[in-house]
């Protein structure tokens, strides 16, 4: 690792546009109905730099106004472009409330464009002897770039991220020096930004042009060795060539000042942060979030558990938090949140044992109008899975768990007395994704018949764009985190336990709280 401190510039509207219109066809959508497709694609961009690089500096630029300069020389700069989406408008003081919590400076000035703020930060840090990372999939930056300015391409559509510096630069645009890249742009112009160019000058005409003239103003010297049309175009245009060049360059002596300490990554304010997290409805930014400046092994911690305290070794380069190195200093943080859990929420959950027991909640469940079910069993795949239990719940707080043997032939004695229930035409039967009961219970011999409400099914209609497991749900709309599988079978992989390895009252407990 080089010993130079790096510092990485983003181009927050870049940055955002792209997370936006990456995630068009399949909005993200909150339960209050607002698209969070710009700041999630923002803080992802965000947060996968800071975990693949560690990077000692950070500070995100912003565009405010448009640029002064740039529209009073050449009134259309930017006027192709289309109305800025409501969804956008609304994201970016989101975007920049995250940053202020996580201590990451918004660099943004009245007049300039986030590209001017960027070269003048990059070189300033450069004077300073830092490498400085230009995170944008602008292609303008590669004008830049130098031994010690890079391109940083973040990760799009399956590709990795692309670092470009000075070879890149060359190959890219067929320039000799990363400067030329201006007058590149500036002879076939850049749609993006309304830049005109000369006229009939594309790719190729371009990088043709520097190789045997260097620059813009070599070509407007020389335009007698140009033939027919070709020079008739450029010698007409001249001007709207070194206009075209101008609008291209990217200034770096703007009124902004590159502070080491300022820019420094530092720890964050965990509980706003998450504060902000949750109010979005971002779960799982939430948990990579805590997993990337709070913890080295990838558990985070909650807040009804003791939460154990993480000391981590320092990093060459590294930056002020426990990921990326603190002199040995304990970090620590919990999982901030105003939901309810089954541990501060008063329930009784009962487990049906044969005998008296089990005829008496026979008959109890029989007189229901409307009964809540779900089966416990040992697969996802319903054409293998074996019940382990089924619990059934019609009054808040309250439920009742039957587990089941391992015996298949005991397990269809007991399913015998609950056929009456299941085939009754008048007990509505409630579930989530009900599909999968109806396939097991098959399996069984057993019809489920009447009325059918499925939570999952209900709520794509209402909210197509959200996700629909449970857990999504009980968050969203009762304020109430469920216990998790992985809490009782473990994560995915060989050392998973199955449902039927899980004590009796844990089950209960679990299945349970679901049907509630």
């Amino acid at each position: 690792m080089s010993d130079k401190k790096r510092l990485f510039l983003l181009d927050a509207y870049a940055l955002i546009f792209r997370g936006y219109y990456a995630l068009i066809k399949n909005p993200r959508i909150n339960s209050k109905g607002m698209d969070t497709s710009a700041i999630m694609g923002f803080v992802n961009s965000l947060f996968d730099v800071i975990r693949r690089e560690k990077p000692d500096h950070l500070a995100v630029c912003f565009d405010k106004d448009g640029s002064a300069e740039r529209t009073e020389l050449f009134a259309d700069y930017k006027a192709n472009r289309d109305e800025t989406p409501d969804a956008i408008k609304v994201a970016v003081p989101i975007i920049q409330d995250i940053l202020k919590a996580m201590h990451i400076p918004v660099v943004e000035v009245s007049g300039l464009e986030a590209d001017d703020i960027i070269g003048t930060l990059a070189k300033q840090a450069e004077n300073e002897g830092y490498k400085v990372y230009m995170v944008t999939p602008d292609k303008d930056f590669g004008q830049l770039v130098s031994d010690n300015i890079f391109m940083y391409r973040p990760a799009r559509m399956g590709n990795g991220i692309e670092i470009w510096g000075i070879p890149e630069v060359q190959e890219r645009f067929g320039v000799q020096r990363p400067e030329q890249v201006i007058d590149y742009l500036g002879m076939m112009g850049d749609a993006s930004d309304n830049i005109p160019g000369l006229p009939g000058v594309g790719d190729k005409t371009a990088k043709k042009f520097l190789v045997e003239f260097g620059s813009m103003e070599e070509l407007l010297a020389n335009t007698d060795k140009l033939k027919g049309k070709m020079r008739e175009k450029v010698e007409a245009n001249a001007d709207l060539g070194r206009l075209s060049k101008k609008l291209a360059t990217i200034c770096n002596t703007c009124d902004v000042k590159f502070d080491d300490k300022d820019y420094e990554l530092s720890k964050p304010d965990s509980e706003q942060v998450q504060a902000i997290f949750e109010d979005l409805e971002f779960r799982r930014l939430r948990e990579q979030f805590l997993k990337i400046f709070f913890t080295e092994s990838g558990e985070t911690k909650t807040a009804t558990s003791a939460p154990a305290k993480e000391t981590t070794k320092s990093v060459a380069g590294g930056g002020q938090f426990s990921l990326f190195g603190d002199n040995g200093a304990e970090t620590e943080s919990k999982v901030i949140s105003g939901r309810r859990t089954i541990k501060d929420t008063p329930h009784v959950y009962q487990q049906v044992n044969p005998g008296m027991s089990r005829k008496l909640f026979l008959q109890n469940l029989m007189k229901q109008a409307a009964v809540c079910f779900d089966t416990e069993t040992t697969a996802i795949n319903p054409l293998i899975a074996e019940l382990v239990g089924i619990a059934f719940s019609w009054e808040a707080g309250k439920g009742f768990y039957i587990p089941f043997p391992e015996n298949q032939e005991e397990a269809k004695e007991i399913l015998e007395d609950l056929r009456p229930f299941f085939e009754s035409e008048s007990i509505e039967k409630i579930g989530q994704n009900l599909k999968y009961d109806i396939k097991v219970l098959r399996k069984y011999d057993i019809e489920v018949r009447g009325k059918l409400f499925d939570t999952m099914l209900a709520h794509y209609l209402i909210n197509p764009d959200m996700r629909h497991n449970m857990d999504v749900l009980s968050e969203t709309y009762l304020n109430y985190t469920p216990v998790s599988i992985t809490e009782l079978i473990g994560k995915k992989g060989k050392n998973q336990l199955s449902m039927r390895d899980v004590p009796i009252e844990q089950q209960t407990e679990y299945a349970v709280e679901d049907v509630d």
